[in-house]
Parts: C-alpha cells; sequence; structure tokens
C-alpha cells in the first residue's frame, strides 16, 4: 500500500492512503457464498440420500452403513431427508436469485436446529465420534444464519430471466452432482 504524505499549514501531517489494487481479496460476502455452495450442495446430497430411504428395501439394508438408522423409524429418516434437501437447496436459490433472500437464512437457522438436534440424538446413544461433525456442520450454518440475516443480507430483486436460468443451472447442477451419483450409489451398491 502506497502511502502519501502532505503537510498542512499547521505542520500536521496528513496521510491518504491509496487504494489497493482491484486484485484476489477475502470478503465476508465471499466467504459466505463459498459457505453456501458448499453446504447447500452437501446437505441436499446428504438428505437425498435419506429420502432413498422411502424404499423399504434400501431401509432394511441401511444400518448395516449407517448404525443410527436402526434406532429411527423409516419415515423420520425420510423426513429429515426432506429437510436437509429443502435446506441445502435454501442455501442457494433465495440468495441467488434475490426472490424472497431471507428464506437463506432461515433455512440455514433449520439446518442448524437439524445439527443440534443429532448432535443430542448421537450423545444420547454414546455415538460421540459423530458429535463433532453435527458441530461443524451446524457452526457453519450458524455462521450463514447470522451473516445473512444481519453482516450481509441480500437484497431483494425482481425476477429476471438471467436469475430464472441460473436457478435452473443449480438445480441441474444438484441433479447431476449430488442427486445422480446419491442415487446410483445407494442403488447399486452393497451394503
Amino acid at each position: 500500500m502506497s502511502h502519501h504524505v502532505s503537510e498542512n499549514v499547521l505542520s500536521v501531517k496528513d496521510i491518504e492512503q491509496q487504494p489497493k489494487a482491484r486484485g484476489t481479496r477475502f470478503t465476508l460476502n465471499g466467504a459466505l457464498w463459498a459457505l453456501q455452495a458448499l453446504w447447500g450442495f452437501f446437505f441436499a446430497g446428504s438428505g437425498f440420500g435419506k429420502v432413498l430411504m422411502y424404499d423399504d428395501v434400501l431401509f432394511a439394508a441401511a444400518p448395516r452403513a449407517v448404525a443410527w438408522y436402526a434406532a429411527v423409524p423409516q419415515s423420520l429418516i425420510v423426513f429429515i431427508g426432506i429437510v436437509e434437501v429443502l435446506g441445502g437447496v435454501g442455501l442457494i436459490l433465495p440468495a441467488m436469485t434475490k426472490v424472497k433472500p431471507m428464506l437463506t437464512p432461515l433455512a440455514a437457522a433449520g439446518l442448524t436446529l437439524t445439527m443440534i438436534l443429532a448432535a443430542g440424538f448421537h450423545i444420547i446413544r454414546g455415538e460421540y465420534e459423530l458429535v463433532p461433525a453435527n458441530l461443524l456442520l451446524g457452526g457453519v450454518a450458524a455462521f450463514i444464519t447470522a451473516g445473512r440475516w444481519k453482516l450481509r443480507p441480500v437484497s431483494s430483486a425482481a425476477l429476471t430471466t438471467p436469475r430464472v436460468l441460473t436457478a435452473i443451472a443449480v438445480l441441474v447442477a444438484l441433479a447431476l452432482l449430488t442427486f445422480a451419483p446419491t442415487w446410483y450409489t445407494m442403488t447399486n451398491a452393497q451394503f
């Protein structure tokens, strides 16, 4: 950073800071967008795997891969999956399209609550090794909640064709990068 020093009539040095050159810089808004995308894709994919538990054959085989599934009714696992899919999509689409962007911090708050409840469930079951992941996922979701609620909220705007196309592209990316691989793995893998 370069400084320009000049003296005024009273012999007081006045330091003017020159603006930094444009380049890559870390911003809170950029960090929030990165976390929203990562957590959105993660929760959408993880939730979709739970939604697939509606299939009785998959549900019967699942406890061999995920022990806690045996302690939870099938309908609750599917419900948790729906909540995670909607929460994951809610982290990205409302803010990206600027249509009802306040849904983004609400989705993040819902995912935070889901992870708090999951941590409590695992503590009760003595599955302490799973709690740090719940705390990390919930903590970042809480950070997104605070960031998009007060620190860097996204303002509303009219829905435009480019925003609709962007939303469709995100949904297609979710389908190709998370839903399709999750479906393929769960329907073709032997637990």
